[in-house]
């Protein structure tokens, strides 16, 4: 059984998460990927879970509008509470609008007495781009209540028309200010750094003396970044890392249960299944658990209730394949100054939890896992590959030929000579999630089998490592 949620039919797209009475309320857009049966539109399906492993799936809450209706596909949006009611600010798309004069985009509300059963608000005035903003680029509404000031916020991704000074429109985080939650009146935005082409699915939180502004883009690294204030009102500063995990993990928004805030993604599927295939729309569920540094930087690492949900210990089965190495139980040392080693581990089951310390010697170049590898093919397999002289680890494939680099996925970390490196990688499917010394998330697919069996390898160097597996 998978860990990784994704309905059985289409892919999970943008999560807002919503938690109430030790609940989180995941409402997700809903891609069918299937039109000619589903019709179009996107609606937002309700899951609800305690531990991100268990969840129950509570149908669409939210439907599509009718054919050319502005809100024929339901895009990202924000739940709150407030009198005894809870509320949807969501944003009503329709691209097949803009070409009979009217804007593809626009914030619209609904309201329920239990978070299951909604109403779209008749009497709510859509909430359309004002003058000097993207008329169709007008979306992902988030609102919290602005204890400092005594009023309801409401970001937006949006952008500001083109200028003569700047000609291409920019990217901002809007601001909307209301007293009432039905009327609503433009600010200056929160945040224009003129950077990215947008900010899409905003979220504004606290944690100590930081206010941090989450947001992804696509214009640059299509990720999920953040930056961070002691103000609520700016500036907004960059961390050193400002990247919460790859490329393939995007639209991420947040939510906290007993001051632990976690961060709720997809994981991009690709075209026909496949290694080579463009990055999809949408995917797999993947969470992470928010940390905040002494600094104030945050970093991520897996939740506790996924870890435990692994509680099968799994054998082990070292075999050398290339160099020279030392085998005791679960504990390994081997490789080679000039050239590859390699040590087969057994067979990799198609959801399991790896857990190692790993530790490089002085001068070694890489190191890493390989999954899904052949014992008599040593050359091709999926690779998590550490490397010191460049601070990153990548996801990769290896072939006796050349790395595909289209399809590298790398995140930077700060890894000392002779430090132990503390990796998990969940491997659920063609998903895999790697975390870094509790600090790091690296997200990715694997498509391609090569073999049923995971690895050791190590280049140029030497290592050594303590390890085990674990199923469901």
């Amino acid at each position: 059984m998978g860990v990784l949620y994704r309905p059985e039919v289409g892919a999970i797209a943008d999560v807002i998460p919503f938690c109430r009475d030790g609940v989180f309320h995941l409402f997700y857009l809903h891609d069918h990927r299937d039109p000619a049966r589903f019709g179009p539109g996107v609606p937002w399906r309700l899951l609800q879970t305690r531990d991100f492993v268990h969840f129950e799936d509570r149908g669409v809450v939210i439907p599509t509008g009718p054919v050319g209706s502005q809100d024929q596909w339901i895009f990202t949006g924000c739940v709150v509470e407030h009198a005894g009611r809870f509320h949807i600010f969501y944003t009503g798309h329709n691209h097949h609008l803009p070409p009979v004069g009217r804007p593809a985009e626009a914030i619209m509300h609904a309201v329920s007495d239990d978070l299951v059963n909604w109403q779209k608000d008749e009497l709510f005035a859509p909430l359309f781009a004002p003058p000097g903003y993207e008329r169709d680029d007008w979306r992902d509404p988030f609102v919290l209540w602005n204890a400092e000031e005594q009023c309801w916020w409401m970001l937006l991704a949006a952008r500001i028309t083109a200028q003569p000074s700047n000609p291409r429109p920019s990217g901002v985080t809007a601001l909307l200010t209301s007293n009432d939650l039905m009327h609503w009146q433009l600010r200056q935005p929160l945040y224009a750094p003129n950077l990215f082409y947008t900010h899409e699915c905003p979220d504004l939180f606290r944690i100590g003396d930081w206010w941090y502004l989450v947001f992804s883009e696509f214009s640059d690294r299509h990720t999920t970044r953040y930056r961070m204030s002691r103000s609520i009102r700016g500036p907004w500063l960059a961390p050193p890392d400002d990247e919460l995990d790859t490329p393939a993990f995007y639209a991420a928004k947040t939510a906290q249960r007993d001051g632990e805030r976690f961060l709720f993604g997809w994981l991009a599927s690709r075209e026909n299944c496949s290694d080579s295939g463009k990055w999809q729309w949408g995917g797999d569920l993947v969470v992470h658990q928010i940390i905040q540094q002494p600094d104030g930087r945050l970093t991520v690492k897996m939740p506790q209730s996924i870890a435990a949900s692994f509680g099968q210990i799994r054998p082990v089965q070292p075999r050398p394949v290339l160099g020279q190495w030392e085998v005791s139980g679960n504990a390994v040392r081997g490789g080679r100054v000039d050239g590859r080693s390699v040590l087969v581990l057994g067979e990799l089951p198609d959801t399991c939890l790896i857990d190692m310390q790993l530790t490089l010697e002085a001068a070694t170049r890489e190191a890493g896992i390989a999954l899904r590898a052949d014992p008599e093919k040593h050359g091709r397999w999926h690779e998590i590959r550490i490397e010191p002289h460049k601070n990153r680890i990548v996801l990769d494939r290896r072939s006796p030929h050349c790395r595909t680099r289209p399809f590298d996925l790398e995140r930077h970390c700060r890894l000392q000579p002779g430090a132990p490196i503390h990796l998990r990688i969940v491997v659920d499917g063609t998903c895999v999630v790697v975390y870094v010394n509790n600090a790091v998330a690296m997200s990715g697919r694997a498509y391609e089998s090569f073999g049923t069996g995971w690895g050791l390898f190590v280049n140029e160097g030497s290592a050594r490592c303590e390890l085990s597996l674990r199923t469901r």
